[in-house]
């Protein structure tokens, strides 16, 4: 389906220069880079990468719910996260096809998490695993290797110990930390333009790897909560980056993983610890996770998600990764969902 110009969600004058150099509808933007609709409309180039990202979350033709259903029942539907009760609260894991923002304030393990997933997404799938590779987006400079060596390395030393069959044996052969490595393809943006740029070029490079099964983007808040003086800005460019996600997770079939600062907000004459980038943004993930400490202990919290209870369970950092508490100090709390997120993040962080 194709959309006139003038009914997307772009600022007024960029839509009247589109349309003054003979762009009316969205057929006209098909491959066509930012730069060439810069040098064509006399928008800047952070005005055409928002173009080309309204742009390319439309006309996405759905699939339809017999078809959903049908993909969820004959394939993997969720990475492990190699913590049991998480896995569990999250009916398996982290969810392909849809977004999963990972929040908490630094040290919580946030980046930790995504390492295990960007190498537990590889696990075979005689396993239970995906057998996938990796988009990892690293905008904070905390990528890691050898961390995600120590995490590839314990993983394969794992399934090793469960390989029971030939074919899972067979499997072994080229599950090793070479492969991991192999399958996992960084991107290092150093602001909130790269980034865009980088997102309007992945749906070519996601045909060219049709193994990718997870887009992970450490961290989203950091390019987005500086260099904008219009808050409407901001708002346009985070709702057009969230239709794009949607779309390339369904379409694919991957799981996207974003991980999220803290912020405070005054709410009835106190501070609070929220999710940053608003309101708004709070509506684009599917599930959203908050990581965060009560004591000595690390807690998980789900406190949105249509499809799972609120609960909150203990995890650790270990060498090998993200793992399981100690059994005799993990107590697990839930609630029925008629709480809204504002008061699950606030219930969890007072508790902290």
């Amino acid at each position: 389906m194709q959309r006139q110009v003038g009914s997307l969600n772009l600022n007024q004058s960029v839509k009247s220069k589109l349309i003054s150099a003979g762009i009316t509808s969205t057929r006209d933007l098909q491959h066509v880079t930012a730069t060439q609709l810069s040098s064509e409309t006399n928008l800047s180039q952070v005005e055409a990468l928002e173009v080309l990202q309204v742009s390319s979350g439309v006309g996405v033709v759905s699939l339809s719910a017999l078809e959903l259903l049908q993909r969820e029942e004959e394939e993997p539907k969720s990475i492990v996260t190699f913590c049991s009760q998480l896995d569990a609260a999250l009916t398996g894991g982290v969810p392909v096809g849809k977004i999963t923002e990972i929040c908490g304030t630094p040290g919580t393990g946030k980046t930790q998490l995504c390492f295990q997933l960007a190498v537990d997404v590889q696990v075979p799938p005689c396993f239970g695993g995906l057998g996938g590779q990796v988009v990892f987006i690293d905008t904070e400079g905390s990528f890691l290797l050898q961390r995600i060596v120590d995490v590839a390395a314990a993983a394969v030393q794992h399934c090793s110990l469960l390989a029971e069959d030939d074919e899972q044996r067979v499997a072994m052969t080229t599950f090793s930390v070479d492969t991991i490595l192999s399958n996992i393809f960084l991107v290092r943006c150093r602001d909130y333009v790269e980034l865009l740029a980088e997102l309007h070029m992945l749906p070519d490079f996601l045909c060219e790897h049709p193994k990718v099964r997870l887009l992970v983007i450490d961290s989203l808040a950091f390019l987005f909560r500086q260099h904008f003086e219009e808050l409407s800005q901001r708002t346009r460019i985070l709702n057009g980056l969230a239709q794009q996600l949607i779309a390339m997770a369904t379409s694919q079939n991957m799981a996207v993983v974003l991980t999220n600062h803290m912020t405070t907000r005054l709410h009835s004459g106190r501070s609070q610890l929220v999710p940053a980038l608003g309101d708004s943004w709070g509506h684009a993930p599917t599930i959203r996770l908050l990581l965060h400490w009560a004591g000595l202990k690390r807690l998980a919290a789900i406190f949105k998600s249509s499809g799972h209870m609120d609960c909150t369970v203990q995890y650790q950092l270990t060498s090998d990764g993200f793992r399981d508490a100690d059994q005799s100090e993990q107590p697990q709390s839930k609630r029925p969902r008629t709480h809204s997120s504002q008061s699950a993040v606030s219930t969890t962080e007072t508790g902290s």
